[in-house]
């Protein structure tokens, strides 16, 4: 075996272990940096007072009651995250989910919540789907008994105008209906939309399900949510959208679509969004609880791929644990 103390031979002129010896060093040189303003964190909210409901397939997550969330609120704007994502669970749900634009639905008094306990120190997203609303677990209203896309974009709509009457900052349109976004530009010319522009039919989104009580009765989303194999008809999707109107644009799920990511960066200078789902933040949290990961290591690790590969703004469940981690960090 040769040494590299032989004088024949050369020593390597590149090292870059040079700037990898501290922490410090390491810290100085990175390339991404995960911030706490850039996190979102989603909120479910149901009916009832003082509630705080643990969802069981997302340790560390709950279902709230409105009264509940200023003290939530008030715990993310001190960690410094300065957005949510609203989910509502109704009292009750019909054939066209007609509660999603109830002017007293869940999310719009829990945005007149929010609005009132924090004035306008926390940007509010509203969602904006029927699933939860409607009695048969679909996106959109049923014709024929299938989907029907054009008769949901009034409903989409509708339901857009009444969360922002509200007060939420930003809707958000995630039924992946044809044309929602334009539907939605069209009765709110001045709100910011952040659309769920490439979202594809993930087995990652079980729990979600279960926390939102929005699984579909029959079939599934596969006619209107996209294949996950399908990389140019997402950024087909991403750009369709931005011509219709959307201020911001949502990859989702997050660790399986980094490419999307990558590739939108590259197609639009408009903000880019992530959405690390249920489904990824339960597998850590699983695979954590059993010691074959380490919970802060891989969210961290995670979260910083899904910003590398190019979105500013990350929904996760990790949202403070990620706040507080960052924050000892710097320390």
């Amino acid at each position: 075996m040769t040494l590299l103390t032989d004088p024949l031979v050369a020593a390597p002129t590149h090292r870059g272990r040079r700037l990898r010896r501290t922490p410090a060093l390491r810290r100085l040189v990175r390339e991404t940096r995960l911030d706490p303003s850039m996190l979102v964190a989603p909120i479910f909210v149901r009916p009832g007072h003082d509630v705080r409901e643990e969802i069981g397939s997302m340790p560390g997550q709950h279902r709230l009651s409105v009264d509940r969330l200023p003290e939530l609120a008030e715990r993310l704007l001190e960690a410094g995250i300065g957005s949510v994502l609203l989910f509502g669970l109704p009292e009750s749900k019909d054939a066209e989910g007609s509660g999603a634009w109830d002017e007293q639905g869940i999310v719009q008094d829990a945005i007149r919540e929010l609005r009132r306990a924090t004035a306008d120190a926390l940007a509010i997203v509203a969602d904006v789907c029927l699933c939860e609303y409607t009695s048969h677990g679909h996106c959109g209203v049923i014709r024929g008994g299938s989907v029907d896309n054009d008769a949901t974009l009034p409903l989409l709509a509708r339901t857009a105008a009444s969360l922002a009457e509200a007060g939420a900052d930003v809707v958000a349109p995630s039924a992946m209906m044809d044309g929602q976004v334009a539907a939605i530009r069209a009765a709110l010319p001045d709100t910011p939309i952040l659309a769920y522009a490439a979202k594809h039919a993930s087995a990652f989104y079980g729990p979600f399900r279960e926390a939102a009580d929005s699984a579909p009765a029959f079939g599934d989303r596969r006619a209107y949510q996209m294949d996950p194999a399908n990389g140019r008809e997402a950024l087909a999707e991403i750009l369709a959208d931005i011509a219709e109107g959307a201020d911001m644009i949502m990859v989702k799920p997050a660790l399986p679509a980094l490419d999307l990511m990558a590739a939108a960066r590259a197609a639009t200078t408009l903000p880019i969004a992530a959405y690390q789902v249920s489904g990824e933040y339960a597998a850590i949290c699983a695979a954590a609880e059993r010691g074959w990961l380490d919970r802060r290591a891989t969210a961290l690790e995670t979260l910083t791929a899904i910003a590398r590969a190019g979105a500013g703004i990350v929904v996760t469940y990790f949202a403070l644990e990620t706040a507080a981690w960052l924050r000892e960090e710097w320390r």
